[in-house]
């Protein structure tokens, strides 16, 4: 794999500020999680996100980046075929040997430590009003030192699947230029994975298998959450495809408006499946369909026009908002947020759709391999290695690091922490101390 292009000034410049912006995608799921969550649970909610964020950084710092590594560096090679593929990387702990001077290593240093934070939010929407914090201390420790890592390893720093395209004759190789697979699908199968672990929340099944309904507490922060991401998706699709893409610092409005785009869709698709099914739009449900689709944009946003942005959006937002029902009725799972449909299930078909739409005529192959156009056999075949790679590594891999944490210290909740609420029980005050945010949801027992 060769490495990708030095960055211009103007690259390293761009690079930088979009960078600085995916903050607000923590702060905007931050919100989206709290909001779909009980009101007696709200402040935990955003002390996990702090958290999350925190043991991310730190895990990562330590010996997260030197697993993960940047394209060209050193790295673990496996032979296969008479070929060498790459699987992790060999750098040293504690950053050690990386001189943070606005070089491209150190920016996807930076790069890395807000997008595992990313990451490690996805869940928390998931275990709502049941996860302890200090199993989702633990649980993001797993994922930073090692799932997160080794997967975009494999995407970003020049492992097997970016080898593809230069070493499998397979298109430009697995391209994914902001995410939706290295952060999106690997935080939504984590979230996943917790869901089995810890179970439905009490009083959401009936014992014939029916879910109730429990409402998210506030629509406002929910909708203000979405806001936020979109700034901060903008961020994390222009610096992915500065960094690991070779992509031209001129396409940055491309990628933004394409952003805009598909978010816009998958919203309007929620919004009208929602209307027509049910009377009357659901705030929650179109707010999952923006999610999915913001989700969906970040593989090809540098590659796509904006109609097909316009497509790839509107199917992520149908596919959310129904996946959302069939997770939660047909498969057992309790997901308040929906993040699993909107980051999983998002997320990769924002894989797919590179191998139907994506056209990098114009961008230089690693080697000089000519550029070819969307739908291309051979780019199709890396899309779906990268797919079969997070359902046959990444979702068996996290659950069961994290059914060895729940081994050892319990994941979920204590009864009465969940009749309590979170706040009270595990922080000891509530976040809305001047109104009353209890009431009795346990007439109904838990399958």
């Amino acid at each position: 794999m060769m490495p990708v292009p030095a960055l211009s000034d103007l690259a390293v410049l761009l690079c930088a500020i979009a960078i600085l912006l995916v903050p607000f995608a923590w702060a905007g799921l931050s919100l989206i999680n709290t909001g779909l969550g009980r009101s007696r649970s709200a402040a935990h909610s955003m002390l996990s996100s702090l958290c999350a964020i925190s043991v991310g950084a730190f895990v990562y710092f330590g010996w997260g980046f030197s697993w993960q590594g940047y394209s060209g560096g050193a790295a673990y090679h496996l032979v296969v075929g008479g070929k060498g593929w790459s699987w992790i990387a060999a750098g040293k702990f504690l950053l050690r040997g990386i001189v943070l001077d606005g070089s491209a290593t150190s920016l996807a240093v930076l790069f890395g430590m807000c997008s595992v934070g990313l990451t490690a939010l996805i869940p928390l929407g998931t275990g709502g009003d049941r996860w302890r914090l200090g199993a989702i201390c633990g649980s993001t420790a797993l994922l930073a030192g090692w799932t997160y890592p080794v997967f975009a390893h494999w995407v970003w720093g020049g492992g097997w699947l970016a080898q593809l395209g230069m070493a499998g004759g397979m298109g430009r190789g697995f391209v994914d230029a902001g995410g939706s697979s290295t952060i999106q699908a690997v935080g939504g199968l984590t979230a996943l994975s917790i869901a089995w672990i810890l179970g439905p929340r009490r009083g959401k099944y009936t014992w014939e298998g029916m879910p109730s309904a429990i409402p998210g507490h506030n629509s406002v922060l929910l909708l203000l959450g979405c806001m936020l991401a979109l700034v901060g998706w903008i961020g994390l699709n222009v610096a992915g495809g500065l960094l690991f893409t070779g992509t031209d610092p001129g396409r940055a409005i491309l990628i933004a408006v394409n952003t805009l785009l598909s978010a816009a869709a998958a919203a309007l698709m929620g919004v009208a499946i929602t209307r027509v099914r049910f009377g009357k739009p659901d705030a929650s449900l179109s707010a999952n369909g923006w999610i999915g689709g913001l989700v969906a944009s970040s593989a090809g946003c540098a590659f796509v026009v904006p109609a097909e942005a316009i497509v790839i959006g509107g199917i992520a937002g149908m596919l959310v908002t129904f996946s959302v029902e069939w997770f939660e009725l047909r498969f057992g799972v309790d997901d308040p947020s929906g993040a699993i449909s909107a980051h999983a299930v998002g997320g990769i078909w924002g894989i797919l759709s590179v191998g139907i739409f994506a056209n990098f005529s114009g961008l230089a192959f690693p080697g000089g391999r000519q550029a070819t156009a969307g739908g291309d056999s051979g780019q199709w075949l890396a899309q779906l290695a990268g797919v079969a790679s997070l359902l046959g590594f990444v979702l068996p891999t996290t659950y069961a690091l994290n059914w060895l944490l729940d081994r050892a210290y319990p994941q979920r909740v204590a009864a009465e922490g969940e009749r309590q609420g979170m706040d009270l029980y595990e922080l000891g005050s509530g976040a809305y101390p001047d109104f009353a945010t209890h009431s009795e949801e346990f007439s109904q027992r838990r399958l």
